[in-house]
């Protein structure tokens, strides 16, 4: 498959509703987990506060590759990107796109259930 096939069949999965256990799926090999993972890293290295505008009924604020990039190790980046099978850059954008939304749909009354944490 090609790139813009891989990107093409991977935004369409987002976008059919599928975006919480498409993203779960996609960090569970990095071991962090799934959303609650990645909630947790984000929020230990100076991302709370878009972490909370997920979880909070407000405005959900982006997040960029970069911030994702920092967050994440090479190898666990790296993953992402083989999950995808993507290059990097291309996977850490897809993944950083939609992931505020993602994370909002995951989670009940301000918090990530066990099933995507």
């Amino acid at each position: 498959m090609s790139i813009f096939g891989s990107i093409s069949e991977a935004f369409s999965q987002f976008e059919g509703g599928s975006g919480p256990s498409i993203l779960t799926t996609a960090l569970q090999g990095t071991g962090l987990g799934g959303n609650g993972g990645i909630v947790n890293a984000l929020q230990e290295n100076g991302l709370a506060g878009h972490v909370e505008s997920w979880l909070s009924g407000g405005e959900n604020m982006p997040i960029t590759a970069d911030q994702l990039r920092a967050v994440l190790s090479n190898e666990q980046v790296q993953q992402i990107a083989t999950h995808f099978g993507l290059p990097v850059d291309t996977a850490l954008n897809l993944l950083a796109q939609p992931l505020p939304a993602a994370v909002d749909q995951a989670s009940l009354n301000g918090s990530l259930s066990d099933a995507s944490a």
